[in-house]
């Protein structure tokens, strides 16, 4: 007997309630407890970042091998990412994501206990392990949970810590490294990962193993995971050295590229029994959906890499008030993440994300004009507008992805696009460093100043080293270079629109109802 992709039955009047009634009781603990999980691992990312320069001292390593602690983390996560789908039909989703949480939190407990960096490297590697496992994890388990009629609603409650979490981690990461250790940047997972997995034992629905998962696909596994890993490390070196034209570079990106062309054809011939089955791309919502989640991973959190940089290195802000000059965004997008769920379910992503779209340009290009003294409040003004855009754009985009897909296909579904999401924020952000460090160096040279007696040209952890000396003559030379960026993160943004217009539009009423209805007895019969 076939079953229903939603995760209630239909009532016995046949009618099918509106979808903008809101969410049953155990789609929001459901969420809720995800979030509970999430949260450390979005948080995390952004806080590390904020501490390299500190590991770097206090670990004696050079910035190039603390780098490492972060490449080292998305290689991991960039591993285990592909074998998510198949675990979760093997094992049940429950199961995987208390495993998840608990890796992610012996990841960070033993971090905090690292003795030097090159233990920390490896720690932070278990701890991409459990990183990697939780996104597709989590969303697998909201879309069952919630079914294709209220999926906006549902992945409007993981919003939260995907769009807050880049915007408040450097707050958190900047308080840490000002007033304690930089342990603690790894200590505060451990209670709050203990409470995630009370939680999930606690209140998560048991069950979603399937009879016959199949074996697991060990050559596409190794051949996908291989592929992911070289994509995300050249990128990475891309954005640290400031450029893609290293062999250094290239070969990775090559590398990785060739890798997923091979599996491509691989999951053709294998279908449904490979690891990731890329005939899924067959739907059109779904590939839709996935090619906008790719441009929006682009646009937008490439341009989040931009923001912190413009007030830590031109304004010269710490990474506490740089964090604290980006709550607008945060505020802007839980203003989006409270409006666009419901909107989602009610009238579809294809209304609501070419608005989003609108709204993110708005707010971005202020950034295209900014100086050495650009007003804080115009631009906090344009970061909330920027923000409402963000959180308009991502959650639907996602949920639109699920929302024709059955509740046995979600798990195999959520590995591509937590891929996707991945690489097209490290695409995304490796071009607009890129970008940044050519053009500051152009401007340089023509002015007869060395890149390298400043510090630039080498990437973005290289525009923190300027000397606070050189910025009155440096600083609105970078301006010139941020605001460019800005033109490019802009153009990047607007591209969502392609895809964004051919993404689901509903039908009103009882009309739509009927139609939802009868896709329901037909799923039945």
């Amino acid at each position: 007997m076939a079953t229903t992709p939603h995760a209630e039955p239909a009532p016995a009047s046949g009618a099918d309630p509106e979808p903008s009634g809101g969410l049953d009781r155990t789609v929001v603990v459901t969420g809720l407890v995800i979030v509970s999980g999430m949260i450390m691992s979005v948080l995390d990312s952004t806080i590390v970042n904020v501490a390299l320069d500190t590991l770097s001292s206090d670990l004696d390593a050079s910035l190039a091998t603390t780098q490492w602690v972060v490449t080292g983390y998305l290689l991991a996560v960039a591993m285990v990412i592909p074998v998510t789908g198949w675990a979760m039909d093997r094992f049940g989703a429950k199961p995987i994501w208390v495993l998840a949480v608990t890796l992610f939190m012996i990841g960070s407990a033993l971090c905090a206990a690292a003795w030097n960096i090159e233990s920390l490297i490896a720690f932070r590697a278990v701890q991409g392990i459990g990183g990697g496992l939780l996104l597709p994890a989590g969303q697998t388990m909201i879309a069952r949970a919630a079914g294709p009629d209220r999926m906006g609603s549902a992945m409007a409650i993981l919003g939260v810590p995907m769009l807050l979490g880049p915007v408040f981690g450097p707050v958190l990461g900047g308080l840490l490294v000002e007033y304690t250790t930089w342990h603690w940047i790894f200590v505060v997972n451990v209670p709050v990962g203990i409470v995630a997995i009370a939680l999930a034992v606690w209140k998560l629905p048991a069950g979603g193993a399937e009879d016959d998962p199949g074996r697991l696909d060990l050559l596409g596994l190794v051949l996908l995971s291989g592929s992911l890993a070289g994509l995300l490390y050249g990128l990475s070196e891309a954005s640290s050295r400031g450029g893609f034209d290293e062999w250094g570079v290239l070969g990775w990106l090559i590398g990785g590229a060739v890798g997923l062309a091979l599996y491509v054809a691989y999951s053709l011939v294998r279908g449904p029994a490979s690891i990731v089955d890329v005939r899924l791309l067959g739907n059109r919502v779904f590939a839709t959906s996935t090619a906008a989640v790719f441009l929006v991973a682009i646009g937008m959190f490439g341009g989040m890499l931009l923001l912190p940089l413009y007030y830590q290195t031109i304004r010269d802000q710490g990474a506490l008030d740089a964090g604290l000059l980006l709550a607008p965004q945060g505020l802007g997008a839980i203003v989006a993440v409270l409006v666009t769920g419901k909107l989602t379910d009610r009238i579809g992503a294809g209304y609501v994300v070419p608005v989003g779209v609108l709204l993110a340009l708005i707010g971005t290009y202020p950034f295209t004009q900014v100086g050495v003294d650009t007003s804080y409040v115009w631009l906090s003004i344009a970061l909330f507008v920027r923000g409402i855009g963000i959180g308009s754009v991502m959650m639907p985009t996602i949920s639109s992805a699920y929302s024709t897909l059955s509740k046995e296909s979600a798990s195999r579904a959520a590995p591509t696009l937590s891929a996707i999401q991945q690489v097209g924020a490290s695409f995304g952000s490796a071009v607009l460093v890129t970008v940044l460090t050519h053009q500051l160096t152009q401007k340089l040279a023509a002015r007869g100043l060395e890149s390298g007696s400043t510090g630039s040209g080498g990437g973005a952890t290289e525009l923190h080293s300027i000397p606070r000396s050189e910025l009155p003559i440096v600083g609105p030379l970078m301006a010139e270079s941020y605001g460019y960026a800005f033109w490019v993160a802009f153009a990047l943004t607007a591209l969502i629109i392609l895809p964004a217009l051919l993404l689901p539009r509903h039908l009103h009423g009882q009309e739509a109802g009927g139609r939802r209805a009868a896709a329901r007895r037909a799923d039945d019969v």
